[in-house]
């Protein structure tokens, strides 16, 4: 009897998904992943929300039918705002979305006052405000969206050398505003940004410190996979949605993930 592989497909518009890779990797070692990265459809952060909403359930319905995943993460802020509701609500299997983390940052605050830097499409998004008004309703919630730093995290991971005097405008563009400079948390609400949180680091003033859901979205995956989480043979492969040579100059990278590009 062969023994049983558990299997779990996330999906991001480039790498930014291989930040919430990490924790889940770290959490369940055995499952088998599949890392989709839409780089035909990159990026999700400047697109409308019909756009977004339906490339993202098109994409995921043709590729649960093909890879008969155990369970799918939406590893992008972008797209689960936007689309998660309507991915649980015509996909058969779990889907586990990327949330801003407003509720940790909110619960580390001592200043009361919180940062939370997205994509331009997560940042106005109502269900961002929801969040503020109930996980952080006496803090006073700043938001900014960069699509910039999304090209300097997969300039990043391309092995192209990104420095903190080069992350430090967009921090300006949350700092900067009034009131800026009480925020004591900032939320990273997309999955790219954690990528550079040393570069973030180095460029925020001393004491700032930074939340990403990475980890609760790996608690949420090995809560609802259980034992299965337990099953399978720590195989990862990534699968692009356009092939060029982006995609093989990405190889290195991906391997350091424990992903091997498939085709």
């Amino acid at each position: 009897m062969e023994a049983a592989i558990t299997h779990i497909l996330m999906l991001d518009s480039g790498v930014g998904g291989l930040s919430v890779l990490d924790d889940v990797r770290e959490r369940l070692p055995a499952v088998d992943i599949s890392y989709i990265a839409d780089n035909a459809g990159f990026p999700y952060g400047t697109k409308t929300e019909m756009e977004v909403a339906t490339r993202v359930c098109a994409l995921l319905g043709r590729l649960t039918e093909r890879l008969k995943p155990d369970l799918l993460v939406i590893a992008c802020n972008t797209a689960s705002t936007i689309a998660l509701a309507h991915a649980r609500a015509v996909l058969d299997v779990p889907v586990v979305g990327t949330v801003p983390a407003i509720k940790p940052a909110a619960e580390r605050s001592r200043s009361r006052v919180i940062g939370v830097l997205g994509t331009q499409a997560t940042v106005r998004q109502p269900y961002v405000a929801r969040l503020s008004a109930d996980h952080a309703a006496d803090c006073t919630v700043l938001l900014h969206g960069s699509a910039r730093l999304v090209e300097l995290a997969e300039a990043h991971v391309h092995g192209l050398a990104v420095t903190a005097a080069d992350v430090a405008p967009e921090l300006a563009g949350l700092i900067g505003q009034p009131g800026g400079k009480r925020i004591d948390q900032v939320v990273l609400a997309c999955t790219h940004f954690p990528l550079l949180l040393p570069q973030l680091q180095a460029a925020a003033p001393a004491g700032t410190g930074f939340v990403d859901g990475g980890p609760g979205i790996a608690r949420r995956v090995a809560t609802l996979l259980g034992a299965r989480g337990l099953e399978g043979q720590g195989l990862g492969r990534a699968l692009f949605t356009r092939q060029d040579e982006q995609v093989d100059a990405l190889a290195a990278a991906l391997h350091r993930y424990g992903l091997k590009i498939g085709r």
